[in-house]
């Protein structure tokens, strides 16, 4: 037979495996080679090849590769909690990025401190280089041995399992797992894993079902990599937003108050009114008018738009419709309101486009595992808005919306940190979305048309859409690597028609206008939770919430720190000052453990010379100057939105 290699053809005997085929090319190749991609098909190395075949070796610097031997480390753990605690019920062990997890039931759930013990389990069995044999079975095999195993879980997996697809089974030793592979030849493959946490998890993800025990973990091909990626684990969680966040006071949780509703204080609130001004006034800038809606409405409104068909286990219901009771909802999202503004009066051709605005607080019932900080909660803020538009100024609108988004992005210094995904519908999860095909090709043709005339890069994600149209997702990942939406921009061609929204066009015909969802700096918690991150509570001038301490060195200058303190509020400065009896150095310490940019201190000598000493966060002493030379500085700074 044929193998038709990168760089090469080469001739092999039928049923030669892939191990076998790697060492003929070069014992390097056969060292480090982890699985094989066989006509586009993931294999292990065992496997048999009986026809002519096109074959790609995978090493840990492949994503593939990476993913066979973090998930052979999965299932080495596995074995080992089997081996500590043989009456634990093994569940689903996934590599993930970075990583792996396996979620276990166990009787009584181990502590943190037995991850050390699970670890030595499985340095032995690694060191025993047990071979990962792949088996397949009929389905009736597979439940009637994980029945003889006594894994109820896996039980639950296979009879989800369509008749007639092929099972297959990984052995090692006596750990037996159903899983369809690939995985690495042997234990012994694994060179370097760490044990990282040990959680709670619903399983399948769904609150309604048992709580299990996640134990997470990580794997690499060399102890340095290992190292250097555990380093840089402990940095991210130094600028952690929930860790930051909370020793900055910026906002805090209390369990009296619920889940997934966090507090801002003083400093959150107030980065939270920058935000606000500034995408506001933007706003204001390029053409949007602001509305003001209800925080909730009666069922029938989100009946037009969808919103209870397709979303309704999302949302905080109040009352009860079998009891003939009149429903409300808490918003979701702000459209059906301003779609029923539109209608308010007849429009023309000459009013569109209509571009609306409203910092908009929504409420979404997420579930309580998917809370964390202020990246996901359970009532939010954003910067909503929806254009409505003709057909022939639906590309430049798109274009203008994604123009505002990225001069947000760049005002905040997040500009370089960001992604563009096309999230596309599933034509097959008919319940998800507005089931309408030909309109669904007719708004994607024209999403990607106007995504290719602006000349981004992007990826295509199906099945991430919005229930009534497709989405551009400007996404962006946070210290911990986990990938969330930043920012969205929708075309909408479902829900004008739902509502009746028309205009006359210049003929005098009525027609459908579209429509544009669109936010322009996103959810503001999102935000700020990942501004938090990015500059480890340390932000730009323009961003600070106190941008000036201002310090007295004795009590002789006490009232000039005030009165220039105040000088600086008055041109529209955060300042605030700083006249206790302490010692300078002990209020500047305080002054730089609190991230504020700059602190002026005046003393007899400043005093007598009408100067300021100023100290900069990032610069250090900056010595004597002006105080009209310092607000000129300021005032540069922060109109041009330095973000060094």
């Amino acid at each position: 037979m044929k193998i038709k290699l990168r760089d090469a053809e080469r001739e092999f005997e039928r049923g030669t495996t892939l191990k076998e085929i790697a060492a003929s090319i070069s014992e390097g190749l056969a060292r480090i080679a982890l699985i094989a991609r066989v006509n586009g098909k993931l294999m292990d190395l065992s496997q048999k090849i009986y026809e002519d075949s096109e074959v790609e070796f995978l090493t840990f610097e492949d994503e593939d590769g990476k993913k066979a031997y973090r998930h052979s480390a999965a299932h080495i753990m596995a074995q080992a909690v089997k081996r500590i605690y043989p009456t634990a019920k093994v569940a689903i062990g996934p590599s993930i990025e970075n990583g792996f997890y396996y979620d276990f039931d166990f009787k009584t759930s181990p502590s943190k401190d037995a991850l050390s013990q699970i670890e030595a389990e499985m340095k032995k069995i690694i060191k025993e280089n047990i071979p990962i044999v792949r088996e397949v079975v009929s389905k009736k095999e597979a439940i009637k041995l994980m029945k003889e195993l006594d894994e109820k879980y896996k039980i639950e997996l296979i009879n989800d399992i369509p008749d007639g697809e092929e099972i297959s089974l990984y052995r090692q030793g006596d750990f037996i797992d159903l899983c369809s592979g690939p995985h690495v030849p042997s234990t012994g493959y694994i060179k370097a894993y760490k044990l990282t946490s040990i959680t709670g998890a619903y399983w399948r993800g769904d609150e309604k079902n048992k709580m299990l025990t996640r134990i997470y973990g990580t794997a690499f091909d060399k102890k340095s990599k290992l190292m250097e990626y555990l380093q840089a684990v402990e940095e991210a969680k130094k600028r952690d937003h929930n860790k930051i966040g909370r020793e900055l006071v910026f906002f805090m949780t209390d369990e009296k108050v619920g889940q997934g509703l966090p507090l801002l204080m003083p400093k959150g609130a107030k980065l939270f009114q920058i935000l606000n001004r500034f995408v506001e006034d933007e706003e204001e800038k390029r053409g949007y008018v602001l509305t003001r809606t209800p925080y909730m409405a009666k069922s029938a409104l989100y009946k037009v738009s969808g919103h209870w068909q397709h979303y309704k286990d999302g949302m905080f219901v109040i009352g009860d419709e079998e009891k003939d009771e009149e429903v409300f909802a808490l918003r979701p999202m702000t459209c059906p309101f301003q779609y029923t503004i539109f209608n308010n009066g007849l429009k023309s051709y000459r009013d569109l486009p209509i571009r609306y605005a409203e910092t908009s607080p929504l409420f979404r019932n997420e579930s309580s595992g998917e809370m964390h900080g202020l990246i996901r909660v359970r009532q939010f803020t954003i910067s909503e808005g929806h254009i409505v538009c003709a057909p022939n100024q639906l590309e430049q609108e798109f274009k203008s919306s994604l123009e505002l988004a990225r001069y947000m992005l760049t005002s905040l210094g997040l500009i370089d940190d960001v992604t563009y995904r096309f999230s596309r519908w599933d034509k097959n999860n008919s319940e998800k979305y507005i089931n309408e095909p030909e309109a669904w090709e007719h708004a994607e043709g024209e999403m990607k048309k106007i995504l290719d005339n602006i000349g981004i890069e992007y990826i295509e994600a199906i099945d991430e859409a919005a229930f009534y149209g497709p989405k551009l997702d400007i996404q962006i990942r946070n210290v911990h690597g986990k990938e969330d939406t930043m920012i969205t921009i929708q075309i909408d061609m479902f829900l004008a028609e739902k509502f009746d929204m028309s205009y006359i066009d210049e003929k005098g015909e009525k027609k459908r206008p579209y429509i544009i969802h669109r936010t322009s700096i996103g959810c503001y918690e999102r935000t700020m939770a990942l501004l938090i991150e990015k500059y480890a509570g340390a932000f730009p001038l323009w961003l600070s919430p106190v941008q000036v301490r201002v310090m007295s060195l004795t009590d002789r200058t006490a009232e000039d720190a005030k009165e220039f303190a105040n000088k600086l509020k008055n041109l529209s400065f955060r300042a605030e000052f700083d006249i206790r009896g302490e010692k300078i150095g002990y209020k500047i310490r305080e002054a730089q453990l609190e991230k504020i940019p700059y602190m002026v201190i005046i003393g007899d000598k400043e005093k007598a010379n009408n100067l300021i000493s100023v100290r900069s966060r990032n610069k250090g002493d900056l010595g004597a100057m002006t105080k009209e030379a310092f607000i000129l500085m300021l005032t540069e700074e922060a109109e041009n939105k330095v973000n060094l």
